[in-house]
Formats: C-alpha cells, structure tokens, sequence
C-alpha cells in the first residue's frame, strides 16, 4: 500500500507544471531587439532623444540666458563666442533653440496622446459596432477628414483665443479622425475571427470584447499611428506658432522664433531662422523615422 501512495505521489510530481521561469524572450523584447538592430529607428531615437534632454535640461546646459537681451550684440552672426549668431535683440539663437525645445516637446505629444485616445476609442466603436450607427460616425469622420487641418485649428483658435491646452485640444481632435480610420480598418478585420465570436457566446458584454479582447490585438498600428501623428503634431504646433495662433511670448518655441525673425532674412540675418528651421526638421524627421521602424517590425 505504501509502496502504491509511493509511486503515485512520484507520478503526479512528474506531471505537476513547472513553476520555474521561462526563458522564452517576451514579445516586447524580441521587438525591442529588432528596432535596436534597424539603423533607422537607432537615428530616430538618438535625435529624439538629444532634444528631448534639451526639453528637459535646456536652462542648465545651454550657454547663455535664453531670455537675456544685449542689445550691443544684436545680429551677430556665427562665432566662437555665438555658436549659432544672436538675433535682433542680442539673445543667443543657440541658447534659445535649446530652450525652446521643452514646450514643442510638452504640447505636441500631449496632443498626439488626445488624439490617438479619441481616434483609438473611436474606431474601436465604429469597427465593431454593425448597422447604421457604426456606418454613420465613420462617414461623419470621412467629412472631418475633408477638413485642412490648418484652417480648422485657426478657426477655433481665433474663436477660443490661443493657449497651450486650447492648442492640444484643437490638434488631438483633429487628429483623431484620422487614427480611428486606421483602427477601424484594423477592428473590421478583427471582428468575426474567432476569439471574437467565442467571447460573444461566453455572453460578454460588447465594451469588454472590444477593449480586453480586440484591442490587445490591434495594437501595433495604433502604435505605428500615434507615431505619425507625434510628426505631424510638431510641425503643427510650429506652424500655428509662427501664424501667431500658438505658443506665446515670452516663450522660445521654434516656430515663433520663425515668425519674430522671418522679416531678418531681407538683410541677409539667415541665421535667425536657419536653426530653429533645422531643429523642427530634425525633430519631424526623427519622428518618421521612427514609424518607419515600428511599422516595419510590428506591422510584419
């Protein structure tokens, strides 16, 4: 008998389940192993990741007062002592583009994260949903679409008066259109698989299959989507800035440096705006490079 309890103890400790570690690489390694090997995310980052130290330690590292004027220094072109000239008020353009990355890298993301929320919840409704409802909103965000961006950002802007927030909030929503036809495409190919149709008879209430079940699988170009928006919304906000409908004085924000020297260039001052030209360039191009990777290693 004992000899019995004996072997079937035995037994079901050679079939009990493992509790030590997998050494399986996880999903998020494995891809964050692929974009570490693609040149093109590498030079992405490390230009994000330039200005974002900027954004973050720009008063600590930049070699002059961003906002002290010197009205003795005024105009002075590239040297030594200026790396990137001074502008008409004797400020250092070096020390401004600096500083001037922190509010371009606070609104732009926080408006791409207003619209990717809206345009991910959204085309999650509209994808799922069937009939003349889902139907309905997603025409209503076709028309949205029609809409230049640009024009319809200086209408409400004009209307509400600009600030930092209205600027995030005209910007995301403008966006979201635009991330919910990408997840609305990806939830209708989605939508009669079978992981979709075994928690609909489980009874599951539509909101959960949406967010717990589809969503965790449509991810990647929500992802791929939010990055692209982040491009365009850094050259949005700089343009809105530079039509004076943005970022206010007494800031340091590239497109509003564009529009306070802009007049400079008749009297050949290219270097009030050449930087901070450069700057919302780099970053825009950081920006696609980026998406580029993501989408080549998530959407494959």
């Amino acid at each position: 008998m004992t000899d019995t309890a004996s072997e079937t103890i035995s037994d079901d400790a050679a079939h009990a389940p493992s509790h030590e570690p997998s050494h399986e690489p996880s999903r998020f390694a494995a891809t964050l192993r692929l974009l570490l090997r693609s040149p093109t995310f590498v030079v992405g980052a490390l230009i994000l990741l330039a200005w974002i130290v900027c954004a973050i330690a720009g008063a600590w590292i930049a070699p002059y007062d961003a906002y002290a004027s010197d009205p003795l220094s005024s105009l002075l072109p590239p040297d030594h002592t200026h790396w990137c000239g001074t502008d008409q008020l004797g400020r250092d353009i070096c020390s401004r583009v600096i500083v001037g990355a922190r509010d371009i890298l606070t609104i732009a993301p926080l408006a791409t994260l207003t619209g990717t929320l809206a345009g991910a919840a959204l085309g999650l409704l509209t994808g799922y949903l069937e009939g003349w409802g889902g139907t309905l909103v997603a025409r209503a965000l076709d028309a949205v679409l029609a809409l230049p961006l640009v024009i319809v950002a200086l209408l409400v802007l004009a209307a509400v008066g600009a600030s930092n927030l209205a600027v995030v909030l005209v910007i995301g929503i403008t966006f979201a259109p635009l991330v919910a036809r990408t997840v609305r495409a990806a939830v209708l190919a989605e939508r009669h698989l079978d992981y979709v149709a075994a928690a609909r008879l489980r009874g599951e209430r539509a909101l959960y299959v949406m967010f717990a079940e589809i969503l965790p699988n449509v991810w990647p170009p929500i992802v791929v989507e939010a990055t692209v928006r982040l491009g365009y919304a850094i050259f949005a906000v700089a343009t809105l800035s530079f039509l004076g409908f943005g970022i206010q004085p007494p800031s340091a924000d590239w497109g509003l440096a564009l529009a306070e020297s802009y007049a400079l260039l008749a009297g050949g001052a290219w270097w009030t705006v050449a930087f901070d030209a450069l700057a919302i360039a780099s970053l825009v191009v950081a920006a696609n490079l980026i998406a580029d990777s993501l989408r080549e290693v998530l959407e494959t």
